[in-house]
């Protein structure tokens, strides 16, 4: 099992900080997007990112590499940032988010963005994706391993049913999907649009192993993500237990913020109260 000092973690939770304020200032210049989902699914990310996954920025192309899927395509902005801050392409790309003429897209296209694996955004696809990632890797005899990312309003897609089926048919165990649960998705809260608990019986029920965990602990995230490597025969999902809008705390739990961008007021009092969390995670190192 992997070993990480609390120094590292500190350093992971202010990269995690940093990767908010980009968010922020991404959305706000691009008047377009989603914050909510997006700052929800940063700790996973950079975990992943930073601190598990093989991968190397200078060959996104490696065919050994681990692959990351983000099937909820509409917190690009969460996996842009990490992508433009390892060193894939330009941080200055990050401020023309939508813009024509440039790579990044509101949702991820693989065609124009260098670390993307997959064009997602029709929700419901990426685990079927990641399914064939993975059982390419198995074929092949290759070792590298498939991460995708799911929200929790996506679990009301029944294609993502029946990747889980053929994932577990299949003992995909080079595959760890993640759910961001959040509770929140576009029409509300996800127990009263169509309700998804108990999610732990559910995904047992579909023959994989499950972890639950606070999904903006980083270390929390980390030792379940290295669980999951371990586990043999089956395919793993990590509930990541999460809060729409982390970081922010007028966009906390605020579904408004689901598909709406900050105006300028919102993100000079966003970047203050980030600000002010980098202040704090900083002096306690």
């Amino acid at each position: 099992m992997a070993y990480y000092t609390e120094k590292q973690i500190k350093e992971l939770e202010l990269l995690a900080v940093k990767i908010r304020k980009y968010i922020i200032e991404m959305l706000y210049r691009a008047a377009s997007g989603h914050p909510g989902g997006s700052l929800s699914a940063v700790d996973a990310i950079v975990a992943l990112y930073f601190a598990h996954m093989r991968h190397n920025p200078k060959n996104p192309d490696d065919p050994d590499r681990d692959r990351f899927i983000l099937s909820k395509g509409h917190a690009a902005p969460a996996l842009y940032a990490v992508l433009a801050e390892l060193g894939y392409f330009p941080i200055e790309e990050l401020y023309h988010l939508r813009e024509i003429n440039h790579m990044l897209q509101g949702h991820p296209v693989s065609l124009y963005t260098p670390g993307v694996e997959a064009s997602t955004g029709s929700l419901g696809h990426g685990l079927s994706f990641g399914n064939g990632v993975a059982l390419a890797g198995k074929l092949d005899g290759k070792s590298y391993h498939v991460y995708v990312m799911l929200g929790d309003g996506e679990l009301d897609e029944g294609q993502v049913w029946e990747a889980a089926a053929a994932a577990a048919h299949y003992r995909l165990d080079n595959m760890t999907a993640m759910v961001d649960r959040n509770y929140l998705q576009i029409d509300g809260n996800t127990e009263e649009v169509m309700r998804l608990e108990s999610l732990r019986e559910k995904w047992q029920a579909f023959g994989w192993y499950v972890i639950e965990v606070d999904g903006h602990d980083i270390a929390e995230i980390l030792k379940a993500l290295d669980e999951a490597d371990h586990k043999e025969n089956m395919p793993s999902i990590i509930i990541l237990n999460t809060v729409k809008g982390k970081g922010v705390s007028f966009m906390e739990n605020n579904v408004d913020f689901h598909g709406v961008p900050p105006n300028e007021m919102e993100r000079n009092l966003a970047l203050e109260e980030l600000d002010m969390l980098q202040k704090k995670l900083e002096a306690s190192m």
